[in-house]
């Protein structure tokens, strides 16, 4: 199992937003553009649900925000990758966040979610990866850092 195994370059996007919010709905709305999305109103108050128990900005410029459920048969990631100064996420390391990682799966596989952070936060350990990132120009350039490094 890599993370590029539920990306996709479609699914990855540079933002120009510049709250939290905005930038979380401008994910939603790529998924759902991209077809990922069975009930778009569903997941979106699955995400905002989420980020309001609790914060996702989970330190390092990085966001997670995630949501399991049930209309989705599939994991999926999205990337939203913010260049300039970063989002207010309230972090838990209180950084503005630059790249978000939009998780969204079906309720029945906590052990597959459970393994995809795992994944995901080893790799987002990587400073050398998230300056890649945040250099990319292009989504098909951000897709292959995660194919060829996971």
């Amino acid at each position: 199992m890599k993370i590029a195994d539920y990306l996709n370059p479609q699914l990855i996007a540079f933002l120009t937003e510049e709250s939290r919010d905005e930038a979380i709905e401008a994910l939603i709305c790529l998924l759902d553009e991209k077809g990922k999305l069975q009930d778009k109103t569903a997941f979106r108050e699955a995400i905002f649900h989420r980020e309001g128990l609790v914060s996702t900005g989970i330190g390092m410029g990085i966001a997670v925000p995630h949501a399991k459920i049930p209309d989705i048969k599939e994991f999926f990631i999205a990337i939203g990758i913010q260049q300039q100064k970063g989002i207010e996420w309230n972090a838990l390391d209180k950084a503005p966040v630059r790249i978000i990682f939009m998780i969204g799966g079906p309720e029945d596989k906590q052990a597959e979610y459970l393994q995809i952070l795992s994944l995901l936060t080893s790799a987002i350990r990587d400073v050398d990866l998230r300056k890649k990132i945040l250099k990319a120009s292009s989504s098909q350039e951000v897709f292959l850092l995660f194919s060829s490094d996971s």
